[in-house]
């Protein structure tokens, strides 16, 4: 009790360290990509906040496997650094026996991420689609250049001749107002403030000492005149406000459970099934018009019969051309339904085959830091993610079953470490990273070896 206690701290403080740092490198980079689409738009800290928790549903679906595999390799590394490995095996504690926990340990984690890719996984991916879609939609707040026209305001023209950006003062403003149309209004002011209403639904602009002029396209002669000391227009900032939408609508397949997708799955397998026995009945049909002669002699019954047959003929090789169209698209939709779901088992089952791989390459290295072992997940987890692509991709174009696709990457790497496994619980085997040295020059490789030896 006290050996596995012993190595499941080894593993528990490796997996926690692995899952912040990868996880703030996946924020960083994803707020990198997303920096384009948020910059200059106003959106409050809540929405950034909203943003970043719901893109961490898919960085949990990737980072947990990966710091299972990271954890492994630094706790049997450095287990097997500090010699520790020789005298739990010295004691008669093999390896499998010492793999028993982090074994078990990782089926609870892919107890846990079943239910996150079935439960939490697909909400939080529609609560991410929506949001995404109410910031596009959303313009980015009205700026204005001195000088410049801005027509940012639908029926609004401003100019600001002068703005300090301190106070927000507006200087010799001129504004060509179309929202009353036939009549336009041309206001000039020498000073003013531009500011949203507190509900963020107008953008008011605040004028002192200037004139209205108020012509009407549809008479010549209509032209009025107005002087004031102060005027306010309201104008409409729909467009530069952000507003959420609610949860509901239609979802795709990486926002809807395993229980969903097989529901949807089997109502597809039923209509393709309705479209094989039409098409095999359409088969028929055409067998048996195809097979009608015209009758004999000048018999124009039978010269009627055998026109209409062919024109039968051809309706009924036209609607199967469809049949067969609506019959592929089923096939490929069925196909990606079930794809995504073995997905939501196949990247769970990954942590427990993530155990069989690392505890061996973990004894074998005799390294325990962070960096050799990130090293090393990294290009095992590059295979598996290459393995899990490309059975995608084959996958959903109907050249590999969905389940070969999407578990081959399991079954290769499952292989390879149950060989590890074996091999290195029967005989001493050490990698060795010296090869290493070759790659760094002579000059700078005697110098090291004199610090060393000083």
């Amino acid at each position: 009790m006290i050996i596995i206690k012993y190595i499941l701290k080894n593993h528990l403080i490796p997996f926690l360290f692995s899952i912040f740092i990868l996880l703030s490198v996946f924020v960083l980079q994803y707020m990198v990509k997303m920096a384009d689409r948020l910059v200059g738009k106003g959106l409050s800290a809540w929405i950034i906040i909203q943003l970043v928790t719901y893109s961490l549903a898919w960085m949990v679906v990737l980072v947990v496997p990966m710091s299972v595999l990271i954890a492994t390799l630094m706790a049997f590394g450095t287990m097997s650094q500090n010699n520790e490995i020789s005298i739990l095996k010295a004691t008669g504690v093999s390896l499998y026996k010492m793999m028993i926990p982090p074994l078990a340990a990782s089926i609870f984690i892919a107890i846990f991420l079943v239910h996150f890719n079935n439960n939490i996984y697909p909400d939080a991916n529609h609560a991410l689609r929506i949001l995404l879609e109410d910031i596009s939609r959303k313009k980015p707040t009205l700026s204005l250049v001195p000088g410049v026209f801005s027509q940012e305001v639908p029926n609004y023209s401003i100019l600001a001749r002068e703005i300090d950006q301190n106070t927000n003062q507006l200087k010799q403003i001129t504004i060509y107002d179309y929202s009353r149309q036939p009549k336009v209004d041309i206001v000039t002011a020498a000073t003013g403030k531009i500011y949203f209403s507190q509900n963020q639904k107008k953008l008011i602009l605040d004028l002192n000492n200037g004139e209205i002029h108020e012509t009407d396209n549809t008479q010549k002669n209509s032209y009025q005149k107005l002087q004031f000391k102060r005027h306010k227009i309201a104008m409409p900032a729909d467009q530069f406000t952000f507003e959420q939408s609610g949860p509901g609508g239609q979802r795709g397949d990486r926002e809807l459970g395993a229980p969903q997708l097989k529901v949807l799955a089997d109502s597809v397998a039923k209509i393709q099934s309705s479209y094989f026995a039409d098409y095999s009945k359409r088969i028929k049909l055409l067998i048996k018009n195809s097979s009608l002669s015209p009758l004999a002699g000048n018999n124009s019954e039978g010269k009627f019969v055998y026109v209409k047959a062919q024109q039968k003929i051809k309706a009924d090789e036209n609607s199967m051309t469809d049949i067969l169209a609506r019959m592929d698209s089923n096939d490929k939709e069925y196909d990606r339904y079930w794809v995504e779901i073995h997905k939501k088992y196949s990247l769970p089952f990954a942590c427990i085959i993530f155990v069989l791989i690392g505890a061996p390459l973990g004894t074998m290295m005799r390294k325990g830091g962070f960096g050799m072992a990130a090293g090393m997940s990294l290009i095992f987890f590059l295979v598996y993610w290459a393995f899990l692509i490309g059975g995608e991709k084959l996958a959903d174009r109907g050249l590999l079953s969905p389940l070969m696709g999407i578990w081959s990457a399991n079954i290769f790497l499952g292989i390879l470490g149950i060989f590890l496994m074996i091999k290195s619980a029967r005989e001493k085997v050490t990698i060795s990273f010296d090869f290493f040295n070759k790659l760094i020059p002579k000059s700078w490789r005697s110098q090291t070896e004199n610090d060393e030896n000083s």
